[in-house]
């Protein structure tokens, strides 16, 4: 779903928002739609988080790993080093990078202008080399961010980070997704700080995976910080072709290859079963009630799905997550809710479905399989057809009964 748009994606996903937020449904729409987006964030939404108070600059990369930056004298390029360099090591390690170079690293790779607010990460700090600074071309003070990381090739998250967001959860003006000559993935995407618009900041953002799994993420704002600043220019200061630029620099690379090599975190119960995203949707829309007509649909890869239904009296978003490894959390989302006799839990939450959108309402049904897998079925419909949209009816297309029997019913046991 959409990916607090930064954040986190954004993140920046639909089943961590769950988590987080499914114990009292407290949460608002924007919460529990975070993971259309995608990266998102999505996308990328949580990706924003990541660059936070950074930023960077930089023109050339030298020979044998050295990171040549401006003002650096004919005896040697500048670069900080975990490890003296030995004669006897046929495998030296890859020169480290502070948070300085990547600012003059990004500054480098940006137009002429004025720069301030600079803080930023080297690749030796825990969560990652980032940079972040202010940049002002004369039109202007806008935001300029930049993360780096590793992405596994091929992958449900690299493609993800790189898939263009779904319309239906995070508005935005343009986005493309192409796949460059070297193989890389690009996402270009030109949409704004708050999905709902009750801000009217832009965020444009490009994401690049290469072949090798780096991940280079760059945003720009079109006010001088993200949130909580008045916009200083109509558009962000860089052209979707110019970021493009920016996110390719060949010198992005050599500083992901830099990065320590850390020990993967246990993998969460659950972690490895993942409902595909079409079978999701598939058998939603096989379950809705007579009546009702799709008029659109959607989702993710794994997981999560949606429907826009229309049973002649306006559109209504349904929407599904399907989870495993929830047994942990059963407690906390369940307490308060029924226990059917095969020993499934269920909680049921009627309320608005928005806080910043009047009238939209949010009726959910949350399901828990017994077993230890952790079974989950979460399904909710709307009276509005898209996220942050205004009401299309009064109430949403499927009543709670009819919302019942859709998170209940067997035919999702095919997934467990």
């Amino acid at each position: 779903m959409p990916v607090d748009q930064h954040s986190d994606p954004f993140e920046d996903r639909f089943a961590a928002a769950l988590r987080d937020t499914g114990a009292g449904f407290d949460a608002d729409r924007a919460a529990l739609t975070a993971a259309g987006r995608t990266r998102g964030r999505r996308l990328r939404l949580r990706r924003r988080a990541a660059v936070a108070g950074c930023a960077a600059g930089i023109a050339l990369v030298g020979v044998g790993g050295a990171l040549v930056l401006p003002g650096d004298d004919a005896s040697g390029p500048r670069r900080t080093s975990t490890a003296a360099a030995s004669t006897a090591s046929p495998a030296p390690a890859p020169a480290a990078f502070s948070g300085d170079d990547l600012l003059r690293t990004l500054k480098g790779l940006l137009p002429g202008g004025e720069f301030s607010q600079e803080s930023a990460r080297g690749t030796g700090d825990r969560m990652g080399p980032a940079a972040r600074l202010v940049y002002d071309d004369g039109k202007g003070a806008a935001a300029v961010a930049v993360s780096l990381g590793r992405i596994e090739p091929g992958s449900e998250a690299a493609r993800e980070t790189t898939r263009c967001p779904d319309e239906t959860f995070v508005p935005h003006d343009g986005c493309t997704s192409s796949r460059l000559p070297d193989g890389s993935l690009l996402m270009l995407f030109q949409g704004y700080e708050y999905p709902d618009r009750r801000v009217d900041t832009k965020w444009w953002n490009a994401e690049l995976v290469t072949p090798e799994g780096r991940h280079v993420s760059v945003s720009e704002w079109n006010a001088p910080a993200q949130k909580g600043a008045e916009i200083s220019r109509e558009e962000p200061p860089l052209s979707p072709e110019r970021l493009k630029e920016v996110a390719t620099a060949p010198v992005w690379h050599e500083i992901v290859d830099a990065i320590p090599e850390r020990a993967a975190s246990a993998q969460t119960p659950g972690a490895a079963s993942r409902a595909p995203g079409q079978d999701v949707g598939r058998t939603l829309a096989g379950l809705l009630p007579e009546g009702v007509k799709v008029v659109a649909r959607g989702g993710q890869e794994s997981e999560f799905a949606y429907v826009v239904v229309d049973d002649g009296k306006g559109a209504s978003l349904v929407q599904i997550n399907v989870q495993h490894g929830m047994s942990d959390v059963a407690d906390e989302l369940y307490g308060s809710g029924e226990t059917l006799p095969d020993g499934t839990r269920v909680a049921t939450r009627q309320g608005p479905g928005d806080d910043r959108v009047p009238g939209v309402l949010m009726w959910t049904v949350d399901t828990l399989r017994p077993g230890a897998d952790g079974f989950r079925v979460v399904v909710s419909a709307f009276n509005n057809g898209a996220a942050h949209a205004a009401p299309t009816r009064d109430e949403p297309a499927l009543g709670m009964e009819q919302l019942r029997r859709i998170a209940l019913s067997p035919e999702w046991d095919a997934m467990r």
